[in-house]
């Protein structure tokens, strides 16, 4: 599914390549396809990719960068993918079904383990003291 991220950055904390730390950072994580800064002060990041891991990627933006605030996660459909969708379901009504896979050749033998005994050891007492 594709995601849209926002995260409010402070990149002026006194780092000059702050910007460009954070945005190493986002196109380092898995899914992403782009970054862009956003923003009157350019001080959101927008993240937009698949499966994208939005609270590890806030938590290494405040590692590296600074303070970093999650602002919003929405999800992201193009008129493509909308129009896939609606036909999908009107091309047929009936629902495949599907079997799970029979895997012959190994079969299980249950194997008890070895049998426990318990022994009893005459004249100790738990409660008697050794050292004294």
């Amino acid at each position: 599914m594709k995601q849209k991220v926002v995260i409010r950055v402070t990149l002026n904390n006194g780092k000059k390549n702050a910007r460009s730390k954070a945005m190493q950072i986002a196109v380092g994580l898995q899914g992403v396809e782009s970054v862009s800064l956003q923003g009157e002060d350019s001080s959101q990041i927008v993240v937009v990719g698949d499966n994208i891991d939005s609270v590890i990627l806030t938590s290494l933006l405040r590692k590296k960068v600074g303070f970093a605030e999650l602002t919003s996660v929405s999800p992201v459909s193009t008129e493509g993918e909308k129009a896939k969708q609606e036909t999908k379901p009107s091309e047929s009504g009936i629902q495949s079904m599907v079997w799970p896979t029979y895997q012959a050749g190994v079969p299980y033998y249950y194997q008890p383990g070895a049998p426990y005994y318990a022994y009893e050891v005459a004249g100790y007492n738990q409660n008697s003291c050794n050292i004294m």
